[in-house]
């Protein structure tokens, strides 16, 4: 697989990890601002200081269509085959 590179601009919150130089740093001593991402150190971390982060994140979406077709022939069952949905991009 290549790499790739995409700005996260929704982390779960309380998902984020943080490590400096390779040490995972301590849920009290940085913060996270949901809807944007942002992380803020209590302290600074050392002037040129390796910074990698791990997450979940969310991907606001949209539905591609007006409708949705819905097939209802089994009892008490029903099925949605396709759902499309459509990224919305920042």
């Amino acid at each position: 697989m290549a790499a790739a590179r995409r700005a996260i601009a929704k982390p779960v919150a309380e998902s984020v990890r943080i490590a400096v130089g390779g040490v995972e740093v301590a849920r009290a001593r940085f913060t996270c601002e949901a809807a944007t991402g942002l992380v803020t150190f209590v302290a600074a971390p050392p002037p040129g200081a390796l910074i990698t982060a791990g997450f979940a994140f969310d991907v606001p979406v949209r539905f591609d269509t007006d409708e949705l077709t819905v097939n209802l022939e089994a009892f008490a069952a029903g099925e949605i085959p396709k759902v499309p949905l459509i990224e919305i991009l920042p």
